[in-house]
């Protein structure tokens, strides 16, 4: 099956055809860094660090580049309000994005540009656009004029008559509400860079023009953003680029759905609304990391296609908690029944499907080799996370209902087990291609002490039931049920758990 990706600008799902041949250029509008990201900041680079990782899959040579907007209006107010300078606080908000991302596997980025580092790139478009007559200045502002650009509003599909310049660009001496700033006079106290038309700073919409052409040449296969993005800033940007080089500047645009809260009201029912700093109900990265594993975040993400709005809510996120616990119980008794890591190297399924000798073996095989196709049309399919999430949870199913079919928890047989360790890595690399699984879960390896006492009171319980001391043994695993671990008897002795 070809790639297909819907692509914002046609309004239609095209099949995916690069601008260089086996090259794939990405670009994804960062954050502002003027306060911690929340969760929302995180859903575009997990989404796009999948897609990457999906293409390089496929054999593309691929670069992603995620920029920093780390000059802006909201960047000079906090920073005055913390008695910092803007750089400062840039620096101090950037570095826990970056954390962030890194405990969110997010390390497939090549590049995060910073406007601040590309104001020589930024003043050369801009210069570009006034020299051919699609920009003007007014008393050392610059703004872009619109009605150079024939087809604006393509993206957004919104009319000129409705088109108001964005919230951060006030162009209150614009010739015209469309026109909006691509380069701002220098204010008393605030930072500034020399340019050709005095002192000031770059406009928000023609840093990012500037870093990706600067970054993926003047046509690059695919933007990404946020959908709040759509109008005015990636409809500006378009506008501007084009203007300027004459060229399509990106073939694909891929829009997320924008991630809402979900909160129970006063009356019991549900409601959703856009998560943002300036409604006051946002939730941190770090602040979600302390509670949930990065792993548990990420899978969330995934499990929502990107084109739909994410519903935030920490019932949600519990869920997807226990969801992921599935798959780790069954890594866990692949080992205990195979004696195999699945996390490790080894043996794959095409490697050891000659083993299959008997039907249900054979059915066992083409159901995992199945599995794989269903996540790659998933993938190919708009890059649907959701639906190779849900083959994820097919194959484990499978692989359990293998298990059972075969005991393999007594003695089982030996090409059983083989076939069992090998589907067990076919998950890991399956998962791996989302970027789940590279690991195992923290709290599987560095139980320690923890361990330790749980091997003793397994061991105590079991010497109750021998000795018919029933009593004591129930106590044993019903207390052990109150503190929220689980223990579960099987052939090949008891083993243990958090949560039901």
């Amino acid at each position: 099956m070809a790639l297909r990706v819907y692509n914002t600008l046609t309004k239609t799902k095209e099949t995916f055809e690069p601008v260089r041949p086996g090259h794939v250029g990405m670009y994804l509008c960062g954050p502002t860094v003027y306060k911690p990201s929340h969760i929302g900041h995180a859903v575009s680079p997990i989404l796009f660090d999948t897609i990457k990782r999906y293409l390089l899959h496929k054999g593309f040579d691929v670069t992603l580049v995620i920029n920093i907007t780390d000059v802006d209006d909201k960047l000079i107010v906090e920073s005055r309000a913390q008695g910092l300078s803007m750089a400062q606080l840039a620096e101090q908000v950037m570095g826990n994005y970056f954390e962030c991302l890194d405990a969110l596997g997010v390390r497939n980025v090549d590049a995060f540009p910073k406007a601040t580092e590309n104001i020589g790139n930024i003043i050369a478009l801009v210069q570009r656009l006034v020299d051919n007559g699609a920009a003007y200045v007014v008393d050392g502002d610059v703004y872009f004029d619109h009605t150079k650009s024939a087809d604006y509003g393509k993206l957004s599909g919104r009319k000129v008559e409705e088109a108001l310049s964005g919230t951060r660009e006030v162009a209150s001496r614009s010739h015209h509400p469309a026109d909006f700033a691509l380069w701002k006079a220098a204010k008393a106290d605030e930072p500034s860079w020399n340019s050709p038309w005095g002192p000031g700073r770059p406009g928000w919409h023609i840093e990012c023009s500037a870093m990706s052409m600067a970054i993926l040449g003047e046509t690059f296969d695919i933007h990404g953003g946020g959908m709040d993005l759509i109008f005015p800033h990636h409809e500006n940007e378009i506008a501007q680029s084009e203007t300027a080089t004459g060229k399509p500047f990106a073939r694909y645009w891929l829009h997320n759905g924008l991630t809402r809260i979900r909160t129970k009201a006063a009356g019991g029912e549900w409601t959703n609304e856009k998560m943002s700093k300036s409604l006051g109900n946002i939730r941190t990265i770090s602040d979600l990391l302390t509670q949930y594993s990065p792993e548990t975040i990420r899978m969330f993400v995934l499990s929502t296609h990107y084109r739909r709005p994410l519903d935030f809510s920490d019932e949600q996120l519990d869920n997807t908690e226990k969801a992921a616990g599935t798959f780790y119980r069954l890594f866990e008794r692949i080992a205990r029944t195979t004696g195999e890591d699945v996390y490790t190297s080894g043996e794959g399924l095409n490697r050891v499907r000659d083993q299959a000798g008997s039907e249900l073996q054979q059915q066992f095989v083409n159901g995992v080799l199945g599995c794989r196709v269903k996540l790659y049309d998933a993938m190919d399919d708009d890059f649907n996370t959701a639906g190779a999430v849900a083959t994820l949870h097919d194959l484990a199913g499978l692989i359990n209902r293998y298990i059972d079919a075969c005991r393999l928890e007594g003695e089982g047989k030996t090409a059983d087990k083989a076939l069992v360790a090998a589907a067990g890595r076919e998950l890991i690399s399956s998962g791996r291609l989302l970027g789940l699984f590279e690991a195992p879960p923290a709290a599987a390896t560095a139980r320690g002490l923890e361990s330790d006492l749980m091997d003793l009171l397994i061991d105590l319980r079991t010497q109750a039931r021998r000795g018919k001391n029933f009593a004591m043994a129930d106590q044993i695993r019903d207390r052990l049920g109150e503190m929220g671990i689980t223990l579960e008897d099987t052939p090949g002795g008891t083993v243990w758990r958090k949560g039901t």
